[in-house]
């Protein structure tokens, strides 16, 4: 989610994956897949960095998941208990 401010200077999180567009008339609009749309104060260029930065982020964090010495499979060797 990245972090917008209203006209009014209201801050309020946005799941950007639901923008369908992003508009610069004099203010900027962002439009969501269902319609509803946001008149904010950051720059359609402000925007489109927060999104990338938030993107990043999470191929960053999944990287960091993957490659953690305590996340990588193992295999180990289970002695067999045979029955009596």
């Amino acid at each position: 989610m990245i972090i917008l401010s209203r006209l009014n200077g209201q801050e309020f999180a946005l799941n950007c994956d639901l923008i369908e567009r992003a508009d610069k008339t004099p203010d900027t609009v962002i439009t969501l897949v269902d319609g509803t749309k946001y008149v904010i104060t950051e720059s359609l260029e402000e925007v489109v960095n927060r999104i990338r930065a938030y993107r990043a982020s999470i191929l960053s964090a999944a990287d960091t998941i993957a490659t953690a010495p305590e996340r990588r499979p193992h295999l180990e060797i289970v002695a067999s208990v045979e029955d009596d």
